[in-house]
C-alpha cells in the first residue's frame, strides 16, 4: 500500500486505470473513500452501486433527488438507495454537477438515437452486464446510474439534452462509504453525442482510507 498525494494522505488500498470503453467492479467498505481521475477530459463514467451486505438494496436515482430535493449531484450529495439508506456521499468534486438522469447507452438507444448502423455499437448496458455477471446479477439488477462528468441540462419545457462535458484533463470526483457497497462502472464507450468528446478515453480508480 502507497500513499498518493492526490487522495489527502489518505492510505492508498487500490488504484486502478481502468481502459476506455471497459467495465470496473470493485467492493469500497464503509469509511472508505473512492476517487474517480478524468485523465484525459470530457470522460462520462456511468456508475452502480450495490449493498455488499444486502444484494436487493442498490442505488436509487429516485430517492436521491428527491431527499436532496434537486436533479443534479453536487458535493455533499448523498447516495440512496431503494430502502433510503445512505450509500456513499459526494466529498469532493473538481465540476459543478454530475447527472442522475440520462442513464446508459444501450445498443437498443443508440439505434433508436443514432440510426440501425450503430446496432453493433458497444454500450454501457454491456459493461454493466458483464461486470454484474461475475456476481450473479443480470438485465433486472440494472437500474438507473450516475454518470459522473456527464453534462445533460433540462430546459424549462422538461426536455433533456447531452451536450459537451464539463470535465477536463485531470479532473476528480471523491465519494465516501457510508456501508459496505460494490461499486460498478462503465467507462462510457459512446461515441455518437458529446459525453465523450466522441472520442472515449481511459479513467483512473483509486480507493483510499
Amino acid at each position: 500500500m502507497t500513499t498518493d498525494p492526490h487522495t489527502l494522505g489518505l492510505t492508498v488500498l487500490h488504484d486502478e486505470i481502468v481502459p476506455a470503453r471497459a467495465p470496473w467492479i470493485h467492493t469500497v467498505k464503509a469509511g472508505q473513500s473512492l476517487r474517480i481521475v478524468d485523465l484525459e477530459g470530457n470522460q462520462a463514467v456511468d456508475f452502480l452501486l450495490y449493498s455488499a451486505a444486502d444484494d436487493a438494496e442498490r442505488y436509487s436515482a429516485q430517492d436521491t433527488v428527491a431527499a436532496q430535493g434537486n436533479l443534479f449531484l453536487r458535493e455533499g450529495t448523498v447516495l440512496r438507495s431503494n430502502e433510503g439508506g445512505a450509500m456513499m456521499t459526494i466529498t469532493a468534486t473538481s465540476v459543478p454537477y454530475h447527472d442522475t438522469i440520462g442513464g446508459a447507452c444501450s445498443c437498443e438507444s443508440n439505434t433508436l438515437r443514432y440510426g440501425h448502423h450503430t446496432k453493433a455499437q458497444h454500450a454501457c448496458v454491456e459493461n454493466f452486464l458483464e461486470a454484474n455477471l461475475r456476481q450473479g446479477r443480470g438485465k433486472r439488477d440494472i437500474v438507473s446510474n450516475i454518470n459522473f462528468f456527464m453534462n445533460v441540462p433540462v430546459e424549462a419545457d422538461g426536455a433533456l439534452g447531452i451536450v459537451d462535458g464539463i470535465s477536463a484533463p485531470g479532473l476528480t470526483v471523491d465519494l465516501r462509504a457510508e456501508m459496505d457497497v460494490i461499486v460498478v462502472v462503465s467507462n462510457c464507450p459512446q461515441i455518437n453525442n458529446p459525453c465523450n468528446a466522441f472520442n472515449p478515453t481511459p479513467v483512473r480508480m483509486i480507493v483510499a482510507a
